[in-house]
């Protein structure tokens, strides 16, 4: 079986050594214009395509990045919370009031975890560690939430006063939450 070789520049036939192999010319111009007719259907692929997208999605790019963040997040959190855990999470109660109470909540969960790590301390000087730590992350959370807003110019008006009031029944709930254990602890400076 022989091998065709393909040649782009001109040959004499009496240059090629071996007689069984075919020689094939091929135009250098005839090769660009072969890869320029590829690449033209490439980009018309892409194109239609594009509006094929385009015209699904409504010509609303962003409610299709929206779509596929939600979707991306929610294949993310579904082992911890469950199917369209975003699409959950947007009828719970958004007010300032259910929002500072699922923060308080769910970080102050973790107190009894935080000891089991720190058996070696006192449960008074450990709810104080405990409480700087969470409130260290929450404020740290909430000026982030603040600067991406203000970077949307959205930090006004209601927004900015509800994000106030979160902040407010966070630090008041974490207030509640260490008076009530610092009351009712055996270690408590009160109760010796």
């Amino acid at each position: 079986m022989s091998n065709p070789i393909i040649v782009t520049s001109p040959v004499k036939l009496s240059d090629a050594s071996n007689t069984d192999t075919k020689i094939q010319v091929v135009n250098p111009v005839e090769k660009l214009t072969q890869q320029a007719e590829a690449r033209a259907h490439l980009n018309a692929s892409i194109l239609k395509t594009s509006k094929e997208v385009s015209i699904k999605s409504q010509n609303e790019p962003l409610a299709l990045l929206l779509k596929s963040a939600i979707n991306g997040i929610n294949d993310v959190l579904k082992p911890q919370f469950g199917e369209n855990a975003i699409q959950n999470a947007v009828g719970q109660d958004n007010t300032p009031e259910g929002t500072a109470g699922r923060i308080v909540s769910l970080s102050t969960g973790f107190f009894e975890a935080f000891k089991l790590q720190h058996p070696w301390g006192n449960e008074a000087d450990l709810l104080k560690k405990f409480m700087a730590i969470i409130t260290g992350g929450m404020q740290h959370g909430f000026k982030e939430a603040r600067e991406i807003l203000q970077g949307m110019n959205v930090l006004t008006g209601d927004i900015a006063s509800n994000i106030d009031k979160t902040y407010k029944l966070v630090l008041k709930g974490y207030a509640d939450f260490e008076a009530s254990l610092s009351s009712s602890s055996p270690l408590s400076p009160g109760k010796m």
